[in-house]
């Protein structure tokens, strides 16, 4: 019988990627999707992967594709809308441009699923990923109400809430490197070269 994880997977692949051109999760790095790489790093995580889009491109990875139910509301209402269909306490949040990051370095944010906190979340190089975080599934709650006051930022959220921000070392930091430009993915393309 396989065990239980009781945790979800939930990509955000809903942002207008207005700065790369073209779909972000679809981009390809070594001929291999963006989304391909969350999926990969997740797995064995996770009990289901839901993708959080209201493109039907990604229908194609044969996963549950929800769409926000607050279109045009930034990252907070992809984190919403995935906590709202999942079914699971626990909640691996991803942003379906940050193809480097590995299962191991997720397994960091899992190990504190049991302490008191709502969000758990990531810190690179003094900044913090809130779109590499574990959530709550009752941070639904505090989503929605930032929605209905028209914030879109998810920073507002993990500000409200219990979060502990777990330090990635110093060769991981390229781990959490989300890709905006077409200039990011060159710089990450190098680096996985030397």
């Amino acid at each position: 019988m396989k065990e239980e994880k009781s945790i979800t997977g939930i990509i955000l692949a809903g942002g207008k990627s207005s700065r790369m051109g073209s779909e972000k999760g679809l981009m390809l790095l070594n001929n291999k999707p963006f989304i391909q790489y969350s999926i990969e790093a997740l797995q064995p995580l996770v009990d289901t992967i839901m993708i959080v889009s209201s493109n039907s491109d990604y229908d194609v990875f044969g996963l549950k594709r929800i769409e926000d139910i607050i279109p045009d509301s930034g990252p907070i209402a992809g984190v919403h809308t995935g906590l709202t269909y999942s079914k699971t306490e626990n909640n691996l949040v991803i942003s379906c441009d940050v193809p480097l990051l590995t299962t191991s370095l997720l397994k960091k944010l899992v190990f504190y699923k049991d302490d008191d906190y709502d969000i758990i979340q990531f810190e690179a190089e003094g900044k913090t990923s809130p779109l590499v975080a574990l959530y709550k599934k009752h941070c639904v709650d505090k989503c929605k109400e930032l929605l209905i006051d028209g914030e879109k930022r998810l920073r507002k959220l993990v500000l409200a809430l219990r979060t502990k921000t777990v330090s990635v070392l110093n060769k991981e930091h390229i781990l959490v490197t989300n890709i905006n430009t077409i200039e990011d993915l060159k710089r990450i393309t190098n680096a996985i070269k030397h």
